[in-house]
């Protein structure tokens, strides 16, 4: 991988102490949560959305007729978060229901013309918004972010699977 040796993470020397300002997944975790905040007050106050809900919409407008299960996997978000974001999108008629013929208890789950004219002016808000954090980073700062976020996310997936069996 770009010509460098792979390298195994060393376990934390005896009596190590955890930085949190240093600690990745927390370093990680803050910023999306900064970010979202940040895009979310948009969404919310002309929308009336709620974090949960703009990222399940964003999921079914890419992949339409889904279940809650897969919209769950798809946005590593809980069940019950996800449950409860479909439900306020059900209610508000941004999301249609409809249940599996060969399996009544698999609901499909897709945007109706409602939510999709949310999504649709939604969308370029959050690019925008993704413009202008991507602005601190040059081009090249962007695509070496990019490749090292996809290391770390197939790194995490991978983890995730030894841990699961």
């Amino acid at each position: 991988m770009n010509g460098t040796k792979e390298k195994v993470a060393e376990p934390a020397p005896e009596g190590a102490s955890l930085q949190l300002d240093r600690f990745i997944p927390y370093r990680l975790s803050v910023l999306t949560n900064t970010v979202s905040m940040v895009i979310a007050s948009a969404y919310e106050r002309e929308f009336g959305l709620s974090i949960p809900q703009w990222r399940v919409m964003a999921v079914l407008a890419q992949s339409p007729e889904l279940s809650a299960i897969e919209v769950a996997e798809r946005t590593a978000m809980d069940k019950v978060a996800v449950s409860r974001a479909l439900q306020g999108l059900i209610d508000s008629k941004r999301v249609l229901r409809a249940f599996d013929k060969g399996d009544r208890r698999r609901s499909i789950l897709r945007l109706s013309a409602a939510g999709q004219a949310v999504y649709t002016r939604v969308a370029p808000m959050a690019l925008r918004y993704e413009a202008e954090l991507l602005s601190a980073l040059s081009p090249n700062d962007q695509r070496i972010l990019d490749d090292l976020l996809t290391r770390l996310m197939d790194q995490a997936k991978s983890m995730q699977a030894s841990r699961d069996v």
